[in-house]
């Protein structure tokens, strides 16, 4: 160890000696002196670390007592906090994918005031069951004889398989064999389930014949995948659904074999979004008239709901899906439900849910409607901003629906650009995301700040966007 690194490591102060400066002493009167002298103990910590790695930092007792208050002080501030998203990108994953809806707010409220009615029947005056709140909704949207909610629908495509492929042979098209975020994929996922992979065709094309030659006496499932964040596109083939169906009648005509029919539809959707064109998903309802035994997917994607996965399918499996071990394990809590029950009534609604749940009001709205807010956004900005400090235009850009839905679509939209003409963009980006009380999340693009109203929810936030901007070049 050189010299003056050992000058370093003696020079570093005592924890007591920190915990006596004032302002150690100030947040003794509301923390517990343990508390504190952790969070001394981790600041001089890291100072060794940077010691012992080369480093020659400058500290002395009042600068690391102000590192440790901070530490302290930032265990009191929420990490999950609410964030503006001018981004563009509606569902997006790191931000928390779908905003709830209003009346799923209030239905979510109302339940953490006291108790609820979570496993209590009021009719019976017994014990009830946490999936009826949702099942009758679900099956009324989707034409499902039941169904099961679980807490997301990598977990239903687990419980799915855990149950009707364990041990057995389950047939997928080379061409679904997905990888999503966070590593979920599926030859892993049938793996952990205990089923036995069989896969099919190629990465392009897949034909009914490739499934039919591949059953055996071991196969119980065909499955299909929906391709969430990527396309094939070109010279292609995939099977459908009911070409499956038939395929799965004929082996049971012939032989008496059941072999289910299940897709994993990723997204989830309840109405059609015509305007997407070959890039409309098919609705859960017409993957279940198309001959699906079993359908799932996410409620927190194009649904517009809470995180959480739901299956529909014939009550036989359904039933089978509530006695296995995993729907305990993985079942929802009285928030979630709640959510999702407060979303699936406002479906009920029918074409009024476009306007009612954010999600999909965001994925549907026209080009000029989000060209009027980007203009109420570019009024609230220079009223704020002075040319000198940066200029403003309206652009036509792209918004995407994130989250693993249509993937590479592009929807038509419009934002506001601001060009700093003092600052540094990335600075101003920066100074978003990090300094303002409530972190805006922009883009950066050819040297600007680009802010894309389509996922901006409301005037207020249009306000907090500008007043964030305004913040920034009066920093400077």
């Amino acid at each position: 160890m050189e010299t003056s690194e050992r000058k370093l490591l003696k020079n570093l102060p005592q924890v007591e000696e920190v915990l006596k400066h004032s302002l150690m002493r100030e947040l003794g009167e509301t923390m517990p002196h343990e508390r504190l002298a952790n969070a001394v103990r981790a600041e001089i910590g890291e100072i060794r670390s940077r010691i012992l790695a080369g480093d020659a930092p400058v500290f002395d007792a009042e600068s690391v007592a102000a590192g440790a208050r901070s530490r302290a002080l930032g265990l009191l501030e929420p990490s999950l906090r609410r964030v503006i998203n001018a981004t563009g990108v509606v569902i997006h994953t790191n931000i928390g994918r779908s905003v709830m809806a209003p009346a799923a707010i209030e239905a979510v409220n109302d339940v953490m005031k006291g108790y609820s009615t979570l496993e209590y029947d009021v009719d019976t005056m017994a014990r009830g069951s946490r999936h009826d709140h949702c099942e009758k909704l679900l099956c009324a949207l989707t034409g499902a004889e039941a169904a099961i909610a679980v807490n997301n629908n990598a977990a239903a495509v687990v419980m799915v398989l855990s149950e009707f492929a364990a041990g057995h042979e389950a047939i997928v098209s080379r061409g679904e064999l997905i990888e999503l975020g966070g590593s979920f994929r599926i030859p892993d996922i049938m793996r952990q389930s205990q089923a036995h992979m069989v896969e099919v065709g190629t990465t392009n094309k897949t034909h009914p014949f490739d499934f039919e030659n591949a059953i055996t006496d071991e196969t119980t499932i065909m499955l299909k995948v929906h391709r969430s964040n990527y396309r094939i596109e070109g010279f292609t083939r995939e099977v459908s659904l009911s070409e499956m169906k038939d395929i799965a009648d004929r082996r049971e005509k012939e032989t008496g074999q059941r072999v289910l029919i299940y897709e994993d539809q990723g997204s989830g959707s309840f109405v059609r979004l015509d305007q997407y064109g070959n890039y409309t998903e098919a609705t859960v309802a017409e993957s279940m008239a198309a001959g699906a035994d079993l359908v799932s997917f996410s409620g927190d994607k194009m649904l517009g709901g809470p995180q959480c996965g739901v299956i529909c399918g014939s009550k036989e499996l359904i039933d089978r899906l509530k006695k296995n071990p995993l729907a305990r394990v993985m079942r929802l809590d009285k928030l979630t439900i709640a959510a999702l029950e407060g979303t699936l009534r406002l479906y009920m609604q029918g074409e009024d849910a476009i306007n009612t749940i954010p999600t999909v009001r965001m994925l549907t709205e026209s080009p000029e409607t989000v060209r009027m807010r980007a203009n109420r956004l570019k009024e609230m900005i220079d009223a704020r901003i002075p040319t000198s400090a940066a200029t403003t235009q309206i652009i036509p850009e792209v918004s995407r629906a994130g989250g693993g839905s249509l993937p590479m679509f592009n929807i038509d939209t419009y934002a506001v650009e601001v060009t700093p003409v003092v600052g540094d963009v990335q600075e101003c980006e920066e100074f978003l995301t990090k300094k303002c009380p409530i972190p805006i999340i922009a883009r950066i693009s050819k040297g600007a700040v680009v802010c894309d109203p389509r996922t901006l929810l409301d005037d207020e936030e249009l306000e907090i966007v500008a007043e964030g901007l305004k913040a920034y070049f009066e920093s400077l």
